[in-house]
């Protein structure tokens, strides 16, 4: 078991299934509301999943199980800025998930989180609810004590639960069906017919609301925890050949070299979530500027390009003129907002106009161009 800062800033526990052989595809599972991750559901259907060389990334939701924090001061909102974090630690620990998995309550989790995590290629609900505020029936009479005090107590599966009007509030205003008509990802959406905590027509409601490529699988026989182990065992191999058709897909043109999406973890203030291709990075600003330092700011990044640019364009000339170039290093700060002051210091046994060929060099990268000269930024489609 491993832990990771969720959006409160609180420790959440996790575990992470493993496949014995090679890793196909990293996933997330999002447990019921109020369960936890070593649910029967949850346990299960992540260890098959690990079979089908699937690694699954479970946790603890805020003040559930072994995380850290009050259960109290969580709502609906925080639990999809807590997947936004475990899709976060998957990304630095292992990579991003390709696939993102909710039970119940978390079903309608991951379809709000699939968004802010631009990896994710496919997403499955289980049981899940088309509208949060589905969840309310379950509080019952309490409903009315926590609209007139603010808070009750609440006593759901056997446990009781302290719940503020704030949740209610929060599970009201989601407009969940107007996000899962944007979802723009492929969808499973797997719901036992007898369901008798959340019935099926929310699963055609769901089904409904989302556009193709989209398909339903009816869970005969199961009730809504998937108590049953074959009933787990059944979820697992159809996500498992269901998601295979997705993660082989020809690359997005997201994907390609020169195209760049920044995304909002809603983790923080300013936290971004930026996607190069292939590659992952975080941008943030300072505690000083009202961030977390989580990662460079969009002036550190701008000098970044410019400065690996510049070594990048030395180094070809250097090999393609034999100039014993041992190493380069670019120095760039803001002088002002209109001002970049560059620096370039050149390692090796260099004559004097071989250094100076290289500087003048140094100033003919494209980054070096493109920001001196007249560039245009267009609205896209």
């Amino acid at each position: 078991m491993n832990t990771f800062t969720g959006a409160l800033g609180e420790p959440l526990a996790a575990r992470l299934e493993m496949p014995t052989g090679p890793v196909v595809a990293t996933a997330l599972f999002a447990h019921c509301f109020t369960c936890g991750k070593d649910s029967v559901a949850a346990a299960r259907i992540s260890r098959a999943l690990a079979e089908h060389g699937v690694a699954v990334l479970r946790f603890d939701f805020t003040g559930l199980g072994k995380s850290g924090g009050d259960f109290a001061n969580t709502d609906f909102s925080s639990n999809v800025d807590d997947l936004v974090c475990a899709a976060d630690h998957l990304r630095d620990t292992l990579r991003a998930p390709s696939v993102l998995i909710g039970h119940s309550l978390g079903g309608a989790a991951v379809l709000a989180a699939t968004r802010l995590v631009p990896e994710v290629r496919a997403v499955a609900t289980i049981g899940a609810p088309a509208d949060t505020a589905h969840v309310e029936h379950l509080f019952g009479p309490a409903r009315a004590e926590i609209e007139a005090r603010g808070e009750a107590e609440v006593v759901l599966a056997g446990r009781p639960f302290r719940i503020r009007k704030e949740f209610l509030q929060d599970i009201r205003r989601q407009g969940q069906l107007e996000r899962i008509a944007d979802l723009r990802r492929a969808l499973l959406v797997m719901h036992a017919p007898r369901d008798e905590l959340v019935g099926v027509e929310n699963a055609r409601m769901i089904y409904d609301a989302a556009r193709h490529p989209k398909s339903f699988i009816s869970l005969d026989g199961a009730d809504h925890l998937l108590t049953d182990r074959k009933d787990a065992a059944y979820v697992a191999q159809v996500l498992a050949s269901w998601a295979s058709r997705y993660l082989d897909a020809p690359p997005d043109p997201a994907d390609e070299s020169g195209h760049v999406t920044v995304t909002e973890t809603r983790a923080g203030r300013f936290r971004q979530s930026i996607t190069v291709g292939r590659h992952r990075l975080t941008a943030d600003e300072p505690a000083a500027a009202g961030g977390d330092g989580t990662g460079p700011g969009p002036y550190d990044l701008l000098l970044a390009g410019l400065g690996a640019c510049t070594s990048m364009t030395v180094r070809l000339y250097a090999d393609a003129k034999r100039i014993p170039l041992e190493r380069a290093t670019v120095s760039l700060r803001m002088q002002d907002k209109k001002t970049i002051v560059k620096e370039v210091e050149l390692g090796g046994d260099l004559t004097e106009e071989q250094r100076e060929r290289l500087h003048e060099i140094a100033d003919r990268c494209p980054v070096h161009k493109t920001l001196t000269g007249d560039v245009t930024i267009v609205r896209g489609a």
